[in-house]
């Protein structure tokens, strides 16, 4: 078994175990054991982070995108070191199978890397003059100032790394403030840039109040641009508080992804990637595909085998069973949230043909469940569910599918199956969302951006888009002396 690290604050180069605001109880969620507990930080130990992060921004700032580079690529190779370790210690925490715990160690050291490396690449761009007089035009990107960066449980690596590798890749201080029931994982991914070499207060950890903290902190005069993964509702009371200040403000939000599959489709195939990625993160994901709008001549079919292999995905307690395949829910509160989503199903709100119940015994647990024909109107098909539980229903013509699949204000990710080139640059055209993957369901890379559209935030994390969301424009013209 991993021993489980204190959680600490890091404030101005100082690791600290005593929050000014008490602190928390961690938890295990497949055992609802107490793992430790987590500092939160006081007002007073708000403003000493901002201070610290004011003073850095200048010194970090002025070192070339080679140096940076070079830290931040030390970072990635100390997290791919020590992966195994943090890999464990994420499953303690949120219950996270190790395959998919590890899986998010590594990819995420690659993300700090091309963001790094993007610190080289960006130089700016030189325009053509039109006059005689002008001897040069040139366009820089120049780093934005102190970032405060707000991040969930359901990815506590992966999260937190797209924003601490844009921030710094482009020459900004940051505060980081994850969830407080990941701390000891968030801790040890910050610890590899410390230990890589960013400088004392460039980079800040907190925990805490999240309403206290997100208000203090974005609302300080030092905070520049503000970053934040989460629900909708709380990513449009953040983006209130940024834009008070005029604050640049990332939101990756809610999402309700659909999945059309058409009867082309390769369906053994097919079937398999659905079944296996709707299960991962036990469906706590924001880009977990949720609704399945299948052909009808394959309808059936696929809601047969889609619930066979839903219930032969071995769920357990990750972190003592290896081979387990789908861990607990974060914490109760997810587990009586999907027993009411359930409790609105019937009729035409839908029929479980799958699980449907929470898992007796300790632990955050719930039955992969599979729901078909749920109506359009149903809570299912119209409110994210996060968590285990997929809805299926047939369509007619693919006009219609996507008809169903863009009436949601949701647009973080989108997916679809299809034997059919036409139908496939179709899809790609009509599916109205920030990300859309055919035959396949891969959204994320280093090297692509990471973001949604409407209720599902702007702006996006990874790729070159990741590192320009940190800097803002300037121009510089130069005209002849004395012209």
């Amino acid at each position: 078994m991993t021993a489980y690290p204190t959680p600490r604050l890091l404030i101005g180069g100082e690791w600290i175990t005593d929050g000014g605001a008490g602190s928390m109880a961690v938890h295990n969620p497949a055992t609802e054991a107490k793992l430790g507990d987590c500092p939160k930080a006081s007002r007073e130990q708000l403003d000493v982070a901002l201070m610290a992060a004011n003073e850095a921004f200048p010194h970090w700032a002025a070192k070339s995108g080679a140096e940076r580079h070079k830290i931040l690529s030390h970072a990635a190779q100390l997290l791919r070191d020590r992966a195994e370790r943090i890999a464990r210690v994420m499953t303690l925490e949120m219950g996270k199978p190790h395959a998919q715990a590890f899986g998010e160690t590594v990819s995420s050291a690659d993300v700090i890397e091309f963001l790094g490396e993007e610190a080289k690449r960006q130089g700016g761009r030189l325009v053509p003059v039109r006059g005689a007089n002008l001897l040069q035009q040139r366009v820089t990107q120049e780093p934005i100032g102190p970032a405060t960066l707000f991040t969930p449980w359901n990815f506590p690596i992966s999260l937190p790394a797209k924003k601490l590798a844009g921030a710094l890749a482009a020459g900004c201080s940051c505060i980081l403030k994850p969830a407080e029931t990941t701390p000891a994982t968030a801790m040890l991914l910050v610890e590899c840039f410390v230990d890589a070499g960013v400088p004392s207060g460039a980079i800040n950890l907190v925990f805490g109040d999240p309403a206290m903290i997100s208000e203090h902190l974005i609302t300080a005069t030092v905070t520049r641009k503000v970053s934040f993964t989460g629900s909708t509702a709380i990513g449009r009371q953040l983006g209130a508080l940024a834009a008070q200040g005029l604050k640049r403000y990332t939101a990756e939000l809610g999402g309700h992804a659909p999945v059309v599959i058409g009867a082309s489709a390769d369906f053994d195939r097919t079937v398999a990637a659905c079944a296996g990625t709707k299960f991962r993160n036990a469906g706590q994901v924001c880009v977990s595909p949720t609704r399945f709008l299948v052909a009808r001549g394959i309808y059936e079919k696929f809601v047969a085998e889609f619930a066979r292999r839903s219930q032969e995905l071995k769920v357990g307690d990750a972190s003592v069973d290896d081979s387990v395949q789908m861990g607990p829910l974060a914490h109760g509160g997810r587990v009586a949230a999907m027993n009411d989503l359930m409790s609105s199903l019937g009729g035409e709100a839908g029929e479980i043909v799958a699980g449907g119940s929470a898992i007796e015994g300790p632990g955050h647990f719930f039955q992969p469940t599979i729901v078909a024909g749920p109506s359009a109107t149903s809570r299912l098909m119209t409110e994210e569910p996060f968590g285990p539980v997929a809805g299926i229903v047939p369509y007619d013509n693919i006009e219609d599918a996507v008809r169903t699949a863009n009436s949601l204000r949701y647009g973080l990710a989108a997916y679809a199956f299809t034997a059919d080139l036409d139908e496939s640059h179709y899809l790609g055209n009509a599916l109205r969302a920030g990300m859309v993957a055919i035959n396949h369901f891969a959204v994320g890379s280093p090297e692509t951006p990471f973001g949604g559209i409407g209720d599902s935030g702007f702006g996006s994390e990874s790729g070159v888009e990741g590192y320009l969301g940190y800097t803002e424009t300037k121009l510089v013209t130069v005209a002849k002396s004395g012209a």
